[in-house]
């Protein structure tokens, strides 16, 4: 399968198999690479929202839209393809949305645990990466580190989908741009707020939000924003889409937003002392818990969205997460209907 003319080629780039076109082995991310697709050809890897381009979001959208509307004409869209699910992390809405996904539309699924055994750690990435490509069409990678995302995809012809890194969440971001599209009808002139820890549900958002052209407020304690790195790449995105991005640690900075977003105050996995980090944190996220009274700084009927699971009583109180204005279910039930759209467009049967 092969990737955009844009994106580098070795020199010892592998031939496909027999009746199959190849994925040359790509460069190494970097924040500003230009190595990377613009568009969702097939066979392209997605590890990043951040080098797809606003044509490209939006035309995923509309498939999106028509998959959920009615599933019968992609019932045998992934015939004969096999796709390979590596967690590193445990989930529920990640995993079922896949394999559900997966099979719905014909395909087949194969989920592996690597909860105890890392990646890399019985035999190389690399060599993980060169096998699988010899038996399937897809790997979708749920993981704790981003490198071991881009080492699979140097080495694979296949595409590698990022399920979940230290650094971005990006069909996580899909789902949730296109909740808000259904809630709205447009996202011109809407502004989305993140409150919490700057972490890679927060940075995958600011690219979605960035390139769409809608506003993105993300609020966090002093200490905790978003890499700048995302930053620099969100500003970049921002200038050419006409969005505003703020980067706050000022709760009042939501009045006007037409959503306020948050996730847990300690992403999972991050390590030995994990409790202790806990403890540290919640004195200092406090003040950014979601309650009525800080969605009331919002616009009225400000939608409230979590990429869950929840830690209610933490980042969030159940008044809010339980009430009429709460889209968190709708957001993971699109989980699955963003990531059917993917599926199509790098795996489909055309």
């Amino acid at each position: 399968m092969p990737k955009s003319a844009s994106q580098s080629s070795k020199s010892n780039a592998k031939p496909g198999k027999s009746g199959e076109k190849s994925k040359a082995p790509r460069s190494r991310e970097t924040a500003h690479s230009s190595s990377h697709s613009s568009s969702l050809a097939p066979g392209s890897d997605l590890l990043t929202l951040s080098h797809l381009s606003r044509g490209t979001i939006e035309d995923l959208f509309l498939l999106t839209r028509e998959i959920k509307r009615d599933i019968r004409p992609f019932r045998h869209a992934l015939d004969g393809k096999a796709v390979v699910m590596l967690f590193e992390k445990p989930s529920l809405r990640t995993r079922v949305s896949f394999e559900v996904g997966i099979n719905k539309l014909g395909g087949t699924a194969i989920y592996m645990d690597h909860g105890k055994q890392r990646l890399g750690e019985r035999e190389s990435v690399k060599d993980y990466a060169l096998n699988l490509e010899r038996w399937v069409e897809c790997i979708v990678a749920r993981v704790y580190l981003q490198t071991v995302l881009e080492e699979m995809a140097d080495a694979s012809r296949v595409p590698v989908i990022n399920a979940l890194s230290d650094r971005f969440h990006p069909c996580q971001a899909l789902a949730d741009m296109f909740t808000l599209l259904e809630q709205f009808g447009t996202m011109r002139d809407r502004r989305i707020a993140y409150i919490g820890d700057g972490n890679n549900v927060c940075n995958s958002l600011m690219h979605a939000a960035t390139i769409l052209g809608v506003g993105m407020v993300v609020v966090t304690p002093e200490g905790f924003e978003p890499p700048a790195s995302v930053i620099d790449d969100c500003e970049r995105l921002a200038a050419v889409s006409g969005s505003e991005l703020v980067i706050s640690s000022d709760r009042e900075k939501l009045h006007g937003c037409d959503a306020v977003y948050t996730d847990v105050w300690l992403s999972m996995g991050q390590g030995a002392g994990a409790a202790d980090e806990a403890a540290k944190r919640r004195a200092k996220f406090e003040p950014y818990r979601v309650t009525p009274e800080l969605m009331s700084l919002a616009r009225k009927n400000a939608r409230f969205m979590h990429c869950l699971p929840a830690h209610r009583g933490e980042e969030v109180v159940d008044e809010v997460i339980d009430s009429r204005v709460s889209i968190v279910y709708d957001q993971a039930e699109n989980r699955m209907h963003a990531q059917n759209a993917l599926l199509v467009k790098l795996l489909g049967n055309q």
